[in-house]
């Protein structure tokens, strides 16, 4: 009879034990396959750097950074000496130097790194400056419906005819200007931005991906775009991607869904 209840109890134990080692593997697999899950790739994340036109500021890029932003990445609007909210510290002395410097000390003290750098317009200058600058601290970057000018070229080489600016004490008062307009607005602009011409010699800014970005049908200095601008040939002999947008030439204002869409597609 002892025997008999040391069989029960023996088998009982050895149920008991498999019951956990049982339950201890389940729950280790239920445990491994939450890891696998949370480990599932995710749509990556960028830090953008997004710098205006002429006359503009940041200001003129608040959509198209909260556009950004819901997506989860980080996005930085640089406003340029004497624009935008910054427009207090306007100057004939300010030149394209000091937008590129307002640029690459925000990459520097944001200690930013991979940066995925868009121009818009002007911006296409002050991009180049930064892009020859500090190659090594960006990603990717977009011209978008922006100046691309070779090493040594300025503003006003690539712009045309600046007749219809009228210039008063050093600042560019531009056509599309409106003095009693609501704030946040355009703004003149040192003609020093327009005269300097840039650098583009490193090595490094020749190798960057870059993809361009012209805004077709749109309207430029009250005439219709060329389709196949200087810009536009320059990106092309570079070998850079372009990538065609149907909008004015203020695509954040009037087309910022599929401008945010364009430069999260990369």
């Amino acid at each position: 009879m002892m025997a008999g209840f040391k069989r029960v109890v023996i088998m009982k134990l050895g149920h008991f034990l498999i019951s956990i080692i049982t339950g201890t593997v389940a729950s280790t697999a239920v445990c491994l396959d939450s890891v696998g899950a949370s480990q599932q790739p995710e749509s990556p994340t960028y830090t953008y750097v997004l710098v205006h036109g002429a006359s503009g500021g940041g200001w003129d890029w608040k959509y198209m950074g909260q556009l950004l932003s819901a997506k989860g990445h980080t996005v930085y609007r640089a406003t340029l000496t004497g624009l935008g909210e910054r427009a207090h510290l306007a100057s004939p002395d300010i030149n394209l130097t000091t937008h590129i410097n307002d640029v690459a000390n925000l990459i520097l003290f944001e200690e930013l790194e991979q940066v995925v750098l868009v121009g818009h317009s002007y911006g296409g200058m002050v991009i180049t400056g930064v892009m020859d600058r500090m190659p090594e601290n960006i990603k990717q970057v977009f011209f978008l419906d922006a100046f691309v000018p070779a090493g040594g070229m300025a503003a006003v080489d690539l712009w045309g005819d600046l007749a219809g600016h009228k210039v008063v004490d050093g600042l560019v008062h531009f056509s599309w200007l409106d003095s009693g307009g609501p704030v946040p607005g355009d703004v003149p602009q040192s003609y020093k931005t327009l005269t300097e011409p840039v650098s583009f010699e490193n090595p490094l800014a020749l190798e960057l991906p870059v993809t361009y970005v012209p805004f077709v049908g749109g309207v430029v200095e009250g005439k219709v775009r060329a389709g196949f601008d200087p810009s536009w040939k320059r990106a092309v002999a570079r070998g850079w991607a372009v990538t065609t947008l149907e909008s004015d030439h203020n695509a954040q204002r009037s087309h910022p869904t599929e401008l945010a869409e364009l430069l999260m597609g990369f």
